[in-house]
């Protein structure tokens, strides 16, 4: 048999190194989708089943070959705060609804727009969820009680520092070891994941030394069951849908963003190339089909997918697989899970929090003193101190803005004449007792859109005094025009027209060229009006002069004119065009 696709070249060995990475991965994934939903806001086992049924439908239905799916560190602002305001069972709807949105965008060929959300706003909000992940666990890492959860970081900073008098020694202590295990098994054992021996060890120095002494999944949420929920479909309503709308969308954007980032992670580590829209699709079916077996929404995980390169995976098969052994380590295992200690759970998150902060991207746009700077530094603090909702929506449209506002600026409108010396257009020519009273010619330069396209028109406006009677525009360097900045450049064109004057165009790209054409103005001026070059344009413009009307200006002496001198236009000596 022949494979092809994203099995292509697949055989026996393959199959092996599929297995040796999808084991590994499947025992890391573990103890992360049990934190992951613990600090959610849900129990444990929810996080388990997503990995096990988001990770094998990611794997087999979304763009990458490499990419391993499940519970990750960016939902759990969002999920936390849909959980404490509606409730689990509208979680699971919240997730429903995201899976159809990305569904939605990947089947409309939208991943591409995903790519254009800005860098500020994505690290912005990236450090802001791993400051609310790691300001999280301190409770759990200093074994608080009677801790009350708020949705808003400094209700929970309050709630903290209210209660640090009830920190426990033994959750200290145990949370100490994770920690230092977790950071000393890479060096000691490269290839053993440090998350899971950090665990172990602390649960059983816990068990053994600090037995009742140390708050436990057990003790904190039940037992974890051995099997999967039974398939479920949630109730859903028009009202419910119209609540949740927001933060689903929310959550398909974030799950979008964070699995097409990891795809492309995977395609620099491997050489390959992922499909972004058929990722997204992968993503929203798992999203679809996850809430009806109990699990909270899942995305491409990165640190997974590069752990699942690095030992070697060849397809998605690994992906797969990966899914397969957390279902097996569920059935078998799932009473001893309800013995990890809370604080041994704690600095597996803090560390992902560390990880994912991005702190050094964060300083190096800081350092700029640019609006990215301002745009990373609102997404961050309305991020950490309202919430992941708000924060993305004002990040985007302050991008937006700064964005519009920057692109105004880059528009330049210059009044120029003929410099004889140079025989090129230069502003310096024209002065407040230097001008032409029947030419004027303006250069503009930068995009003629909705930002700039009312100063376009005001500033032509406001410096011809002498009424021409023909004015030339020089749009070679303007580079795109939107329906605004044409509704302006046409009022100008009427406004001469009205008086009598002509409207010439030197140099227009195809972009506003096109612009034109389609709303009408192109045959409003002319198509003998439009010129290549600004000196066709000049010798056309020069035709129509009043030569009894020239000032002697010697503005066009180098091309078609002999300006006359006052003298001679006191005599009434009409030129002859060279």
């Amino acid at each position: 048999m022949k494979w092809t696709g994203r099995f292509e070249g697949y055989h026996a060995a393959s199959l092996r190194k599929d297995l040796v990475s999808g084991l590994i991965v499947g025992i890391i994934a573990i103890p992360l989708g049990m934190a992951f939903s613990i600090a959610s806001g849900v129990k444990p086992e929810y996080g388990i089943y997503t990995t096990i049924v988001a990770g094998i439908l990611i794997s087999l239905l979304g763009g990458s070959r490499f990419q391993i799916g499940g519970p990750t560190g960016a939902f759990i602002p969002i999920l936390f705060a849909i959980v404490m305001q509606y409730g689990y069972e509208n979680l699971l709807i919240a997730g429903f609804l995201a899976g159809i949105i990305l569904v939605l965008m990947g089947v409309f060929k939208l991943g591409v727009l995903i790519k254009f959300i800005p860098r500020p706003v994505t690290i912005g909000f990236t450090a802001g969820i791993a400051v609310i992940i790691f300001s999280g666990q301190i409770a759990n890492f200093l074994g608080l009680t009677n801790i009350e959860k708020h949705e808003d970081f400094l209700s929970n900073m309050k709630e903290i520092i209210t209660h640090l008098e009830t920190t426990s020694i033994y959750s200290v202590i145990t949370g100490v070891i994770c920690l230092a295990v977790i950071l000393l098994t890479p060096m000691l054992l490269p290839k053993v994941p440090g998350s899971l021996v950090g665990l172990i060890v602390s649960a059983i120095v816990a068990a053994l030394f600090f037995h009742g002494h140390v708050a436990t999944i057990g003790s904190s949420f039940g037992a974890i069951p051995s099997t999967l929920p039974h398939f479920q479909i949630p109730e859903i309503t028009w009202e419910r849908i119209g609540a949740l709308i927001r933060p689903a969308f929310i959550i398909a954007m974030l799950g979008g963003i964070e699995s097409l980032l990891s795809a492309v992670v995977a395609d620099g580590m491997t050489g390959k190339r992922h499909s972004s829209n058929r990722e997204l699709i992968g993503q929203g079916i798992a999203n679809i089909v996850t809430p009806l077996f109990g699990g909270i929404p899942g995305t491409g995980a990165i640190a997974r997918t590069a752990t699942n390169i690095k030992n070697g995976a060849v397809s998605p098969l690994s992906g797969v697989i990966h899914g397969v052994v957390v279902f097996i380590i569920l059935i078998l295992f799932a009473p001893y899970a309800s013995d990890i200690p809370l604080a041994s759970m704690a600095p597996i998150l803090m560390l992902v929090a560390w990880n994912m902060s991005e702190r050094k991207e964060f300083a190096h746009v800081l350092k700029t003193k640019t609006s990215d700077s301002i745009v990373l530094a609102i997404t961050f603090l309305l991020t950490v101190f309202t919430n992941l909702t708000t924060a993305v929506e004002v990040g985007l449209i302050l991008a937006v803005l700064l964005f519009v506002k920057q692109m105004s600026d880059m528009l330049t409108i210059a009044k120029v004449l003929p410099d004889p010396a140079s025989e090129k257009v230069k502003a310096h020519m024209v002065t407040e007792g230097h001008d032409c009273p029947q030419l004027n010619i303006y250069t503009i330069e930068g995009p003629l859109f909705f930002g700039a396209a009312n100063m376009f028109e005001k500033s032509i406006m406001d410096t011809i005094h002498l009424r021409p009677k023909t004015l030339l525009l020089r749009l070679g360097k303007v580079p795109i025009m939107d329906t605004t900045g044409e509704s302006n450049l046409s009022s100008v064109v009427k406004h001469f027209k009205k008086l009598g004057g002509i409207v010439l165009i030197s140099g227009i790209q195809p972009q506003p060229l096109d612009v034109l054409k389609k709303t009408g103005l192109y045959e409003l001026i002319g198509a003998e009006h439009f010129f290549a070059h600004t000196g066709e344009a000049i010798d056309y413009a020069l035709l129509q002069l009043d030569y009894n009307k020239c000032l002697g200006c010697k503005h066009f002496a180098f091309r078609e004119c002999s300006a006359l001198s006052n003298a001679e236009s006191q005599q009434g000596v009409v030129p002859v065009p060279r």
